[in-house]
């Protein structure tokens, strides 16, 4: 039967449609199925493998920090309240009650400080909560602040001078996860993923979680994202927008979660996450961060301390305590609702973390590198056993010797007082300047450039300069060494000099003043820096000598020309206080050093570089005194006296001045009983300054000085003999005789002649007295032209 042309055709069952719908559904499962099985499954094998090597592999870089020395504490050392706060400053030490780590008060004369732990050479150094009184610059007393009992002594953590960082400029500090404080780990998860202990790296619930409490608080309180995600975008991804890396990011989280265990992945979270950033610093991990914003131990945080790190992590620079406080409290303040809420905190101590200040330090506790200079000879001294790429980056601990307040006394020093010299139209001033411990030889302070904190050119180091009158200490050195030919009162004649050179030509130094001064004492001689009276005596001892000692104290090969007496070889700051380190010591040869040792990431000392100088041979310590007891007179009455003026006599010290010729460089030497420095000042172009050692080096030393809590000079007598002798005869006398001046010598080398100005009766005077004195002035008159 035909079918009429105008009817509909017959529509298909529903269950037919059915029918194909699910074969449809069914093949396309298939087809999903086979492309997650044949392209899923190697690719997550690919991600897993990849994963794993790299997370097993992971390593971070710890930079190699550089400390200085700790201040120690006990009765009698010399301090002063201001060199205190000096101290605490420079190691990051904020005022508040003292209790705490970090933290000091000050009740008058007492100090009440709360101390770090720290690790120095000898091993670890607990934490203490201390008393120091400082009276009369001294520390008077110093107390367990728990027991109320007297200690012997107590040590200041050192402050961090410097990093030496790896192939990236982050600053971390490794911890173990039981080493961070509970309620930190448990109340990180509360705010940054309260389901981390149940989800397998992603967690849609938390996802919602998130969205609805961001959006009822009106702010980001929470995050979206696992503690593993945010690992994973940290470690191995970039911080781009976009699907691709949020399906990487996703798949990287549920591999790490399905290979490690959660004590691992928060391990890696708080020595990872990131905290701040300082210049081209950044500041990653917790205990870093503790430390960059605290200045204090992890285990020492306090609730609030630990609620404002966790509220940073969602961004450090939008809650930047130091430079948004109040954005920055807000957000610690949600996080301590947060833990309230939960129950991690009561409502009382919420409250009252609160109620605290931020409570972060002023300065970061990352070091800046201030102290060019100086890490330019701490790098000198570890080249030896470390090379430089043996330190970037290492995690080692390299402990030093610099007081930090001493450093910037010395360059307050330089900076203050070149500004006051300079003359506006001269050349642009420079300075080099080296403070020591005359007991150790350890180098407390060095000053390379005029800006104190700019690298480059370290003068103090590398400028090798005319030394001048710093030499002649050295020449009467070797002269008083022979006790039988030369003492303080020998007479030596400040004539006109007249010497063939080797090379043939002729050398007539003159003095400084232009005036020849006739026949003087070698004691004044070096007090008023003749030149005339130093070439007869250097010319007696030898310039071959001369040359020898500097070898001996300097490591400086000098040619042995005549003028090498007087000053004609180029020496740095360094080195000059190299060879006067052996006067300031009494005679012991002291290697200068920066470093004292060298820690690991465990604070196990791998390097020490401790030494201890032999005792002075008893001839060289001898002649060592006598010629600071010169150098002494040179400050109360000859070269340097502005130095007594200057307030300074009290220290008692000794000191040499030096120019070169046309004032090109200004120089000065000059010891106490406990700190060496030698400063030089010039310019680098070599041009006149106009400057003598007196107005220029000196300044700089007498303004270093001035605050430098420091021991004044006792010349030790053991060995000496003193005796009253008459300068026109070279022989000894009476205290009250006209012209009678006292003089140290050598036990046993007093001048074997007698003359008294004291007669038993009248007629003696004109029985002996003038032709016995004449007589006497006669004899030594041929001996001294046998000396010339």
């Amino acid at each position: 039967m035909s079918v009429p042309r105008n009817a509909s055709p017959k529509s298909p069952a529903p269950s037919s449609v059915r029918r194909r719908w699910r074969t449809w559904l069914f093949r396309g499962a298939l087809l999903a199925l086979g492309l997650a099985v044949g392209v899923g499954v190697p690719l997550f094998y690919v991600l897993d493998k990849r994963v794993r090597a790299e997370f097993e592999a992971l390593v971070w870089q710890v930079p190699t920090r550089v400390y200085a020395r700790p201040l120690a504490l006990a009765p009698g050392t010399r301090l002063d309240a201001d060199t205190l706060l000096l101290e605490l400053s420079a190691a990051g030490y904020r005022e508040d009650t003292g209790d705490l780590p970090g933290t000091w008060a000050r009740d008058g004369k007492r100090f009440h400080i709360g101390t770090r732990a720290f690790t120095d050479l000898d091993g670890p150094v607990p934490a203490r909560r201390i008393t120091v009184v400082v009276e009369g610059g001294r520390v008077a007393a110093v107390t367990d602040r728990k027991t109320g009992k007297p200690l012997d002594d107590a040590r200041l953590d050192p402050a961090r001078i410097a990093t030496i960082y790896g192939d990236v400029q982050e600053e971390r500090r490794l911890v173990q996860l039981r080493d961070v404080p509970s309620l930190l780990v448990t109340g990180l998860q509360a705010v940054e993923d309260r389901n981390f202990k149940h989800h397998h790296g992603i967690d849609p619930w938390g996802i919602l979680r998130a969205a609805w409490v961001n959006a009822r608080e009106g702010e980001i309180e929470q995050g979206a994202s696992t503690l593993t995600q945010q690992l994973v975008r940290n470690l191995f991804l970039s911080r781009e927008v976009a699907w691709t890396r949020k399906i990487k990011e996703a798949s990287y989280s549920v591999i790490i979660e399905a290979r490690y265990d959660k004590e691992r992945i928060l391990e890696a979270y708080f020595n990872e996450v990131y905290l701040g950033q300082h210049g081209s610093q950044s500041i990653h991990g917790i205990a870093a961060g503790a430390e960059f914003w605290f200045g204090r131990d992890l285990s020492t945080l306090r609730t609030q301390d630990m609620a404002l790190l966790v509220g940073m992590i969602q961004g450090p620079s939008l809650y930047d305590p130091r430079r948004k406080p109040e954005a920055a409290k807000k957000r610690r303040d949600l996080v301590l609702a947060v833990w309230r809420d939960v129950g991690l905190v009561s409502a009382a101590e919420a409250e009252k973390a609160m109620a605290a200040p931020l409570g972060v330090s002023a300065r970061p506790g990352v070091a800046s590198n201030r102290n060019p200079a100086f890490m330019d000879l701490v790098r000198r001294q570890l080249a030896r056993d470390y090379p430089a790429d043996a330190l970037r980056g290492a995690g080692l601990v390299v402990v030093t010797t610099l007081s930090p307040s001493a450093q910037l006394r010395a360059e307050r020093a330089v900076s203050g007082t070149l500004d006051k010299v300079q003359k506006k139209d001269g050349p642009a001033l420079q300075a080099g300047l080296v403070l020591t411990d005359t007991h150790s030889g350890e180098v407390l302070a060095m000053v390379g450039n005029r800006d104190t904190d700019q690298p480059g050119f370290n003068r103090a180091l590398e400028a090798q300069r005319p030394v001048g009158s710093l030499l002649k200490p050295l020449v009467y050195l070797l002269a008083l060494a022979q006790p039988d030919r030369w003492s303080l009162a020998t007479p030596v004649d400040d004539t006109p000099v007249d010497l063939v050179l080797p090379n043939g030509k002729r050398w007539n130094p003159e003095n400084s003043d232009g005036v020849s001064h006739g026949r003087v004492s070698l004691a004044d001689a070096l007090k008023h820096s003749y030149n005339q009276a130093t070439v007869r005596v250097g010319m007696d001892v030898g310039p071959e000598r001369l040359a020898e000692l500097l070898k001996v104290l300097a490591g400086l090969r000098a040619q042995p020309n005549p003028s090498l007496i007087l000053g004609s070889v180029d020496l740095s700051p360094f080195a000059m206080a190299q060879v006067y380190q052996f006067l300031a010591s009494g005679g012991e040869i002291q290697p200068l050093r920066a470093v004292r040792g060298v820690l690991d990431e465990k604070g196990q000392a791998v390097s020490r570089y401790d030494f201890k100088a032999a005792p002075a041979q008893e001839g060289d310590a001898i002649a060592a005194r006598l010629v600071t007891l010169a150098l002494q007179d040179t400050v109360t009455g000859g070269t340097a006296r502005q130095l007594v003026a200057d307030g300074l006599g009290h220290l008692r010290p000794a000191g040499k001045t030096g120019t070169s010729n046309d004032s090109r460089d200004s120089w000065f030497a000059g010891y106490t009983g406990s700190h060496l420095a030698v400063v030089w000042v010039g310019n680098d172009r070599n041009e006149p300054t106009g400057l003598y050692g007196s107005t220029g080096a000196m300044r700089v030393w007498s303004s270093l000085f001035a605050g430098l809590p420091s021991a004044p000079l006792d010349v030790g007598m053991q060995g000496l003999d003193w005796g009253w002798v008459d300068d026109d005869v070279f022989a000894t006398t009476e205290q009250d005789c006209d012209g009678a001046r006292r003089y140290a010598f050598v036990a046993g080398y007093l001048p074997p002649e007698h003359v008294s100005c004291r007669r038993d009766s009248w007629l003696d005077w004109f029985r002996l007295g003038g032709d016995d004195r004449r007589e006497r002035r006669e004899g030594r008159n041929d001996r001294d032209r046998r000396i010339d």
